[in-house]
């Protein structure tokens, strides 16, 4: 859909912009083919991330996601650059932007088709939890805003007569480009160096397993990571080290099951340890806290 949409919008907007000699619409015209590139991109990507697991990659592929919203990303912001570029150059040398009515029409036509996509892209990220189309969506809608910023510049210059108003509200549109560009690589960088869940999932985590916690049962060193679509927890259970093998592997199926209830798309790892161990109480930096009496080795709490 993306793809289709960038084709369709390509056209319109150098039809646009070759009825004006507008650089903001030449500049909207060049922000589409950007979204067409990242467009393929970002389908390549959610292929090789819905690929399973294999004998190279045991956690699957789903960080390949990250890799298509950084690209993403540095394109919207080369994008900004060539707008500015493009703009300083017109501020130098004034030109009066022709046909502007037939080329508003199709440049706000455009939006439309961008504007519909984008709204598509971002309920199916959502639901889908997959970033690419989420980013997808975020940088068709950085376009809608690209293009109403162009044609509200293309619209005063029409009305005022004013020539250097074009290529200055192309600056400011690009101004907000580059910032959406750093969205998306602040957002991938952090993929790919394993960020938490987001803090209520954390929250929500630790909740579900101060349910099973009590006398006998704690938990610590609760840590999460997420890749693309995927989520994955780990957690130290503490049991009596009386406890036979299958009471302790039951204990932790049943919070492993009610975990992936909640969240069908974690992955729990656990490990279980002796709370009468010292050595059981060594992983604490950095962990989600779970509540629950405070165990101490040795004895009960």
């Amino acid at each position: 859909m993306a793809i289709a949409a960038a084709l369709v919008t390509i056209g319109m907007k150098t039809t646009a912009w070759l009825v004006t000699d507008s650089v903001g619409l030449l500049s909207d015209a060049a922000e589409s083919v950007v979204n067409l590139v990242a467009a393929v991109g970002a389908l390549v990507a959610l292929r090789v991330a819905a690929a399973p697991a294999d004998a190279g990659h045991h956690f699957g592929h789903a960080k390949a996601e990250y890799l298509s919203a950084a690209l993403e990303g540095a394109m919207i912001a080369v994008a900004a650059l060539v707008i500015i570029w493009q703009s300083v150059l017109r501020l130098l040398d004034p030109r009066p932007v022709e046909d502007v009515g037939i080329g508003l029409a199709i440049s706000v036509g455009a939006s439309v088709v961008n504007g519909l996509v984008a709204v598509v892209l971002l309920r199916a990220g959502r639901r889908h939890r997959s970033i690419t189309l989420t980013a997808d969506g975020r940088h068709l809608l950085t376009d809608v805003v690209t293009s109403v910023g162009v044609v509200v510049g293309v619209a005063l210059v029409w009305l005022t007569g004013i020539d250097w108003l074009d290529p200055v509200v192309a600056l400011l549109v690009a101004a907000n480009i580059l910032w959406a560009g750093w969205g998306l690589l602040d957002e991938s960088t952090s993929g790919l160096m394993d960020r938490t869940m987001d803090e209520s999932d954390n929250v929500r985590l630790a909740e579900l397993l101060s349910r099973w916690a009590d006398d006998e049962v704690h938990f610590h060193g609760l840590r999460t990571r997420v890749a693309g679509h995927t989520s994955f927890a780990e957690v130290h259970v503490l049991v009596p080290g009386a406890w036979d093998v299958r009471r302790a592997h039951d204990l932790v199926e049943e919070v492993e099951d009610a975990l992936r209830t909640e969240y069908p798309d974690l992955r729990v790892s656990t490990h279980i340890e002796p709370r009468e161990d010292p050595r059981s109480y060594d992983d604490y930096e950095h962990e989600v806290p779970v509540a629950g009496p405070t165990p101490t080795p040795g004895g009960p709490s």
